[in-house]
């Protein structure tokens, strides 16, 4: 106690300075935890927090005797890792192009344009989407019929959807990953690239061997922040572009939009409250796995 006391003292410029961050959490993530317990709880809204009967695991069952706890969980960790991987991929590569190209203002230009999809709300994707593939108007199905072929009615089979929503995904997420790569680009020092010139490596060299080794711990840093969200659906991707459509269920439902349904339905705090605990549960033990990998590989990468 003597010693915490001692550094506030010492450093209370810098404790100052992370006060404010320091409050936040506890207000919005810490405080609220105390809501877990409705998990375990069938929820009446006419009484306190504490004061709602203990059901102990009965909320799980929902998830569990439903049948579609398999289909959602694999659904929204597929989607997640293809989110991650094919997404940091494109990033990586995106950020390394634009790094190596020479002109000043195009290259502003380029950043900004691919920035944009970013900042596009996911209800105009959902409307972009259904116009793009609407089996009356949509553009696919007219270019299909001018061209002689039969149209083809993307909202009764299943196949398509996981690319489709893969795709929008990553375009709109693109332009941010891409900025987080090309700032982390822009540290490496130009000493490493006028060494290698000098040994004769040309650009691809360059590439390989400085800069996608420099990028290695943003890789797995980031890949560890969205590691801890996997089971985390991306609830208003998969609602806008998918809505209630139920002959799509089977290849795109998730945890999240699975839940809503149940509490559109049947307005069960308790059982939403679980599936959340789901959720934030395995993807705790999925970073701190994955971190202790990392740590015994690569112990300078490791988040702790």
């Amino acid at each position: 106690m003597k010693s915490l006391v001692r550094e506030l003292v010492k450093n209370k410029t810098l404790f100052l300075m992370i006060s404010p961050a320091l409050v936040f959490f506890a207000i919005f993530a810490y405080m609220p935890m105390v809501g877990v317990y409705y998990a375990f709880t069938s929820y009446d809204p006419n009484v306190g927090l504490f004061s709602n009967e203990f059901v102990g695991w009965k909320n799980f069952d929902f998830l569990i005797n439903s049948g579609a706890l398999w289909n959602i969980t694999k659904n929204t960790v597929l989607y997640n890792l293809a989110f991650i991987f094919i997404g940091n991929f494109l990033q990586i590569l995106c950020a390394v192009f634009l790094s190596e190209l020479p002109g000043k203002w195009f290259k502003k230009l380029t950043q900004s344009i691919m920035f944009l999809p970013f900042f596009i709300s996911f209800v105009l994707v959902g409307a972009f989407v259904f116009n793009l593939f609407s089996s009356d108007n949509g553009a696919i199905n007219t270019l299909l019929e001018s061209l002689g072929f039969p149209s083809y009615d993307f909202y009764l089979h299943t196949a398509p959807w996981k690319y489709i929503i893969i795709f929008f995904s990553t375009w709109k997420g693109l332009g941010y990953g891409m900025i987080i790569y090309l700032a982390a680009i822009m540290s490496i020092s130009d000493e490493y690239h006028e060494a290698a010139k000098i040994d004769g490596a040309n650009i691809f060299h360059r590439i390989r061997y400085i800069t996608i080794p420099l990028l290695t711990p943003t890789f797995i840093m980031l890949l560890l922040l969205s590691l801890g969200g996997i089971l985390r659906g991306q609830f208003d991707l998969f609602y806008q572009i998918i809505g209630n459509n139920g002959m799509l269920f089977n290849a795109t439902d998730v945890i999240d939009t699975y839940v809503y349904r149940a509490l559109a339905v049947n307005f069960d705090v308790g059982m939403g409250t679980a599936a959340g605990l789901y959720q934030s549960f395995f993807g705790l033990v999925l970073v701190l796995t994955v971190n202790y990998i990392i740590r015994k590989t690569r112990a300078e990468n490791a988040l702790f």
